[in-house]
């Protein structure tokens, strides 16, 4: 009986290390694998005319697309050429409710000069 003895200390001594694996599986490979799939859906579900941004920051609309590359304008007659991976999020239109940008009522805010001193 002394070796059942030897194995299950030894089994115990590899079970801290077997935690820690299944640990770091949970918490990183995971996740890397579900980013992984979600950026590869992203990239077949683009089509032509939609606004998206790349991982660079830069936005624009696609009007091109190859095997692994897309054609993007990002300004009136500026296309540029780059890879499927380079695309971050596809980007929703937004919505305007009347006039203006959105931004709120300029009109109270005072100009540099305008400020009364106390």
């Amino acid at each position: 009986m002394p070796g059942a003895v030897v194995d299950y200390e030894q089994v115990a001594g590899f079970l801290p290390l077997v935690l820690i694996a299944v640990v770091f599986w949970f918490l990183v490979l995971r996740p890397a694998r579900r980013r992984q799939q979600d950026a590869a859906k992203l990239q077949e579900s683009l089509s032509a005319g939609d606004r998206i941004m790349l991982t660079s920051g830069i936005f624009g609309s696609v009007v091109g697309m190859g095997d692994d590359s897309l054609e993007v304008e990002v300004a009136a007659g500026t296309v540029i050429t780059v890879h499927r991976q380079a695309v971050a999020k596809i980007v929703e239109s937004p919505v305007v409710d009347g006039p203006g940008d959105g931004h709120g009522d300029d009109s109270s805010t005072p100009e540099h000069g305008d400020e009364s001193r106390a």
